[in-house]
C-alpha cells in the first residue's frame, strides 16, 4: 500500500516537473519572439505603414536620429579633409539621405547636429547648409530620450545628426535593449512623438533603402 502511494506521488511529481519545464520553454520562446531586438526596417514594411509615416511626417510628429557618414579614421577611402571628418564616399551617402528627407518634405523641419567634425560635415552634405550644433547630441547618455522630446517642437519634425553610441543610448532608453550596438553609417532612426510627448520608435531606413522606400511611396 505504501509503495503504491509512493509511486503515485512520484508520478504526480514527474508530471508536474514536465509541465513546469514545458511552461518555462514556452515562456522563453515567447519572450524571444516578442522581445524587441532591433527597430524594423521601414523600407520593408507594408504600404499602410509607409502611408502612416508620411501622414505623421506631414503632421510634424516625427523625430529622426541620423548617424554620421563614414569616418576617415576608420576607412582607407579618400577623406574630405580633416582626419576626424568623413570620407568622400560618406559625403555622397549623406547627400542621398538628405535627398530622401527632402522628398518627404523639409518645410516644417528643424535640423540639429552634434558639433563633432564628422557630424557637422554629414549635416552639411545632407542639407547643403550648416545646421545649428548642439553639445547634447555628442555627449548623449542617460537623458537623451528626454532631450529629444524636449527639443521636439509641436507640429514640426526634428532631424538630429549624431553618433552610433548616442543612437544606441536612445534605443535602450526606448525599450530596444537588444538592438544592434552600432547603427550603420548614415542610417536614420524614425520616431513618432505626439503632442503629449508620448514616443514610439517606428523603425530605421539605411542609406541604401531610401530608393526602395521612396519608390514604394510613389
Amino acid at each position: 500500500m505504501v509503495n503504491s502511494v509512493s509511486r503515485k506521488t512520484t508520478s504526480r511529481l514527474s508530471k508536474s516537473v514536465v509541465a513546469m519545464g514545458a511552461l518555462t520553454v514556452a515562456v522563453l520562446v515567447a519572450g524571444f519572439v516578442l522581445w524587441p531586438k532591433t527597430p524594423a526596417n521601414l523600407a520593408q514594411e507594408g504600404a499602410q505603414a509607409r502611408a502612416q509615416l508620411q501622414q505623421q511626417w506631414n503632421a510634424g510628429e516625427i523625430a529622426v536620429l541620423v548617424r554620421h557618414a563614414e569616418r576617415c579614421d576608420r576607412s582607407s577611402n579618400p577623406c574630405l579633409g580633416p582626419a576626424d571628418g568623413i570620407t568622400r564616399i560618406g559625403s555622397e551617402a549623406a547627400a542621398g539621405v538628405g535627398q530622401g528627407l527632402a522628398h518627404l518634405g523639409l518645410a516644417q523641419t528643424d535640423i540639429l547636429t552634434s558639433p563633432v567634425t564628422r557630424t557637422v560635415q554629414t549635416a552639411h552634405y545632407m542639407f547643403n547648409s550648416d545646421p545649428r550644433t548642439q553639445e547634447w547630441l555628442a555627449t548623449c547618455g542617460t537623458t537623451l530620450r528626454n532631450d529629444v522630446v524636449a527639443h521636439k517642437v509641436a507640429h514640426r519634425n526634428l532631424v538630429l545628426v549624431t553618433h552610433s553610441g548616442c543612437i544606441a543610448d536612445f534605443e535602450k532608453q526606448t525599450g530596444m535593449r537588444h538592438a544592434a550596438k552600432d547603427a550603420e553609417y548614415t542610417s536614420s532612426l524614425f520616431v513618432h512623438i505626439d503632442g503629449t510627448g508620448q514616443l514610439q520608435v517606428l523603425g530605421i531606413v539605411n542609406a541604401e533603402d531610401w530608393k526602395t522606400l521612396l519608390q514604394e511611396k510613389n
